[in-house]
């Protein structure tokens, strides 16, 4: 999908619709996390056009839906591999090898932080704190499992387990 082009579908208007029901009918907009979660549910990330189309559905300035998609680190912007490693570098997980985490990550991928794989199956990025400060280093998989106290031996596992994962999908497919 081009990142100029996005037509609400029937399907994803009735998602937005469920999910607008759930607010009193002055504050749409409230609904806004969740159409871009649909969104990204359904393209992989978000895209201007897509935004452009939440705010338009929602009555909403488009750069208040820009707004949201920028702050949290949740909502991809472009594309990224199949899974998304986001490693916390706030100062506590500094001071416990939260950026020596993702620096190894790094090295071990072969990519820069924020890249993704040749192959389409990583991308590294750092993140905002997660909350487990007391569990660093600390990262999130695809938005969805934290992952702590995450040592070079335990992230090499992790990069080795997903990749199996990921081998063992292509292969039933």
């Amino acid at each position: 999908m081009s990142t100029e082009d996005y037509i609400l579908s029937e399907a994803t208007a009735s998602k937005f619709a469920r999910e607008v029901a759930k607010y009193p009918a002055d504050q749409k907009a409230s609904a806004v996390m969740a159409c871009l979660s649909i969104v990204q549910d359904e393209i992989g990330f978000v895209s201007r056009a897509s935004e452009d189309v939440i705010a338009a559905y929602l009555g909403m300035p488009p750069i208040a839906v820009y707004e949201v998609t920028t702050f949290y680190n949740m909502y991809n912007q472009r594309k990224l591999g199949q899974f998304k490693l986001n490693v916390c570098t706030n100062l506590p997980c500094q001071l416990r090898d939260g950026q020596k985490a993702l620096n190894h990550l790094c090295e071990k991928l072969g990519v820069e932080e924020g890249g993704t794989t040749a192959d389409g199956l990583f991308t590294v990025q750092k993140s905002e704190c997660l909350g487990a400060c007391a569990d660093s280093p600390v990262l999130l998989v695809n938005d969805r499992q934290m992952c702590s106290f995450m040592s070079h031996a335990r992230l090499d596992e992790l990069v080795d387990t997903l990749k199996a994962h990921a081998a063992q999908t292509a292969a039933k497919n």
